[in-house]
């Protein structure tokens, strides 16, 4: 006459099952884009100061991609980046090559970056700098790059390492990050 299985214990079963079948589930990995994972917050600094962050800043460290940027000056007036890059020929004769960037703010140490040649765009943001603006964390939500800046190209080890801290922090895989020495 049908099933002999009183209806509770049905119930029981079924719910051990379910909890059994949520237990193998498995959370999806974490979406990675470029050298930053896409579901880990970020921030611009409240610390932020367009004329105290003007000027020039050597490049402690970048991820693939930027291997051969070696300095920027931000020019709070315009605003403007400037990217100085070592540009090698087939020869091997290397010059240093000087790239615009026209900068739109997008509000506090957030702006977005237009190329002056060939119209690229990409998002700048200040994630960090330090009470005397000597060390800068900087990066983008999408990821594409990150860097560590410091207006001397030796020195200040502890603010290089809260740099790297801040990267991590924000969701950048700092494994990927090439330091300068």
């Amino acid at each position: 006459m049908g099933c002999s299985i009183p209806w509770a214990r049905r119930a029981a079963v079924l719910l051990l099952l379910g909890a059994l079948a949520a237990c193998n589930r498995s959370e999806p990995p974490p979406v990675q884009t470029g050298f930053r994972n896409a579901d880990a917050l970020i921030g611009a600094t409240s610390r932020y100061d367009a004329a105290r962050f003007g000027g020039d800043w050597q490049i402690r460290a970048a991820f693939p991609g930027d291997a051969n940027l070696l300095a920027v000056t931000f020019a709070p007036q315009g605003p403007t980046l400037i990217e100085t890059r070592e540009a090698c020929d087939a020869a091997g004769v290397c010059t240093d090559r000087r790239d615009l960037w026209a900068l739109s703010e997008e509000g506090p140490g957030r702006y977005t970056m237009r190329a002056a040649v060939g119209g690229a765009e990409r998002a700048f943001w200040v994630l960090w700098v330090d009470e005397g603006f000597r060390t800068a964390a900087i990066g983008s939500p999408e990821g594409g790059y990150g860097w560590i800046l410091d207006r001397q190209a030796t020195g200040g080890e502890d603010r290089i390492t809260a740099a790297q801290e801040i990267l991590d922090f924000n969701g950048y895989d700092i494994s990927a990050l090439q330091m300068r020495r």
